[in-house]
């Protein structure tokens, strides 16, 4: 798949949006983005794991979802946001290693409703293994109909 290279300035507004809120708290980092395709990453912590010292499945969904989000932005128009509408995900083996890496492609893009696809990789010493696979479906909402930081515009 060829990868397309989005206008600097609108690559650099969505690498600043991706690093708000609970997303950010969990140290989740955009690391590349072109249109239609995205890729984070995260430097796992004790933080991040669960009483079996695994990397705890919602720190896993919270990256796959977001991952996704931001490339559905890339193919989207400026006056719109992005909102979650379904979410699925398959955890395919227990996740541990150091980092955790990310890649979200648009399957599906629509007018309104794309679909995106996800994939969880844990990085370790004998190379990246394939932990979580999601399908996420996004719609594109003009931004005047979200509410900002939990306030109603307009």
């Amino acid at each position: 798949m060829r990868k397309e290279q989005l206008d600097q300035q609108r690559t650099r507004a969505l690498q600043k949006e991706f690093q708000q809120g609970f997303p950010h708290s969990c140290g989740i980092k955009l690391v590349k983005l072109h249109r239609g395709w995205a890729e984070s990453q995260l430097e796992v912590a004790p933080r991040h794991t669960q009483q079996d010292g695994f990397v705890h499945a919602g720190v896993m969904a919270t990256m796959a979802d977001h991952t996704a989000g931001y490339a559905g932005f890339s193919v989207i128009a400026d006056e719109y946001r992005i909102l979650t509408m379904e979410f699925k995900i398959n955890y395919l083996r227990p996740a541990s290693g150091p980092r955790l890496r990310c890649q979200a492609r648009i399957v599906k893009e629509g007018k309104r409703v794309l679909v995106a696809d996800s994939e969880i990789f844990a990085q370790q010493e004998s190379g990246e293994k394939l932990v979580a696979k999601a399908l996420v479906t996004l719609m594109a909402v003009p931004a005047y109909k979200v509410a900002s930081k939990g306030q109603e515009k307009g």
